[in-house]
């Protein structure tokens, strides 16, 4: 049998778990700066709490769990597929973070405070079409602030965003946008009702073009005409205050939509008081195809590599209300882990440090050798050096050979002299410089060494 793993999902070398732990590490220092807290939550969860959460076509991707034992027992089979998934499931692989996340403050709402500020890095599953940069199983790094209104949370997520990138030498690029605009836009072309359908075709536009975008919106029904009236907004240039402006023309009869202008007038006005570094657009054509978002929208682009969304999040004002807990408004955003990864190694941005499995290695002789070296090694341990004991008294060459392909800087030798000296040779694997001294002034020198 050919060994394999399911498309879309991936085996990590050692080399490529440093380099993972060192996103995971980055991200999770600079949301403690913030002062967020970690929770985690269930690989899977009940399929009620799932469905009707990530739109039509969210609901496709969700990865259904069987029920346990026979689970065809007494199911009446339909020709609807949906109809029996139901009955013969009743929990899935969790999408996101967000709508657990929702569910989480719900059932524990005794037990948290809001307004509350949580971090979680977990995988999430997704039954999509694997390419570059999109897997089925892949980590998000989430932060939400729930139970606040304020922009400020939402300015506090752009510094996140630009403090992340900026500690991990990416250039990006965050678009932001609002629902209540897109909303107001609906209302204006005379469509209120096909909201989901204009945001769920406009988020496709990088992707497809606009001829494509025209041709599913003509097939969910809207009309030439209305079609039409999205032109201005697709063609809008110049400033944030001047797109600003002639969005307020364009939808005064809205009153969602200007409510949405004035929240990006706020937001833009605290982004210009910070200055972060990141460069940062107001995109009308951004929508987000998830459902549950209500007002500000985020999504961050790689400039250096051709990718999809490296990170992206928005305002949800009544999640919560899903599970029972109306009118609790939050705010969040999720680093993609894994494209970020891409994009470090495509840029070869990953610190050269990262693999050194070990700063040092002990030669092993023999029997009588070993005994000592262990002991050495243990100290050194004691004091914080990563370190190796080869664990065979091969030739002295196979175990050289093996330190410079584990990238090793410093191999340590003991023979019946150090032994009787109490001391210990040490070698620096790229200058073939050696040195002799005792076990205390080798631990203070490799201390002492970045």
């Amino acid at each position: 049998m050919k060994c394999s793993i399911p498309k879309g999902t991936r085996d990590f070398l050692p080399i490529e778990m440093e380099r993972r732990n060192y996103i995971f590490q980055t991200i999770r220092e600079v949301y403690k700066t913030f002062a967020f807290e970690q929770i985690e939550t269930p690989s899977m969860e009940n399929l009620d709490t799932l469905m009707g959460k990530y739109g039509e076509e969210g609901d496709k991707l969700l990865f259904k769990i069987l029920n346990s034992g026979d689970f065809l027992k007494g199911v009446e089979m339909s020709p609807d597929s949906r109809v029996a998934g139901k009955q013969i499931c009743e929990k899935g692989l969790r999408y996101d973070l967000t709508v657990p996340f929702a569910r989480y403050v719900v059932q524990h709402r005794e037990e948290v405070t809001l307004p509350f500020r949580r971090y979680q890095i977990q995988p999430v599953w997704r039954a999509d079409k694997p390419q570059k940069g999109r897997y089925r199983e892949f980590y998000q790094c989430d932060a939400d602030m729930i139970g606040s209104p304020s922009l400020t949370n939402e300015l506090e997520l752009v510094q996140i965003i630009d403090c992340v990138f900026k500690r991990l030498g990416i250039s990006v690029t965050l678009k932001i946008n609002n629902r209540k605009i897109l909303a107001g836009i609906a209302e204006t072309i005379g469509a209120p009702d096909k909201l989901v359908e204009i945001t769920t075709a406009i988020d496709k536009l990088d992707k497809i073009g606009i001829d494509k975008v025209r041709d599913e919106l003509a097939g969910r029904g809207l009309t030439q005409e209305q079609m039409a009236q999205l032109d201005p907004v697709f063609e809008l240039s110049g400033t944030v205050g001047e797109k600003l402006s002639s969005l307020e023309t364009i939808l005064s009869q809205s009153e969602t939509g200007i409510a949405g202008i004035a929240e990006m007038r706020e937001l833009f006005g605290l982004i210009e008081s910070v200055k972060p570094e990141c460069t940062i657009e107001l995109d009308l054509t951004l929508a987000r195809g998830l459902n549950y978002y209500t007002g500000a929208i985020f999504e961050v682009k790689a400039k250096d590599v051709t990718i999809g969304s490296i990170c992206g999040g928005g305002r949800y004002d009544n999640l919560t209300g899903i599970f029972g807990l109306p009118n609790v408004s939050g705010v969040g955003i999720s680093f993609g882990a894994d494209r970020i990864y891409d994009v470090l190694t495509e840029l070869d941005k990953f610190p050269k440090e990262i693999g050194l499995t070990a700063k040092t290695m002990f030669v092993n002789f023999g029997e009588k050798e070993l005994c000592y070296i262990l002991r050495c090694a243990a100290s050194m341990r004691l004091a914080g050096i990563s370190t190796l004991v080869y664990p065979d008294a091969a030739k002295v060459k196979k175990q050289m050979e093996f330190a410079n392909k584990k990238r090793i800087p410093y191999v340590l030798f003991v023979g019946e002299n150090e032994m009787s000296n109490e001391s210990v040779t040490v070698k620096e694997m790229v200058t073939g410089k050696q040195m002799t001294m005792s076990i205390a002034n080798t631990i203070e020198y490799l201390k002492s060494l970045h």
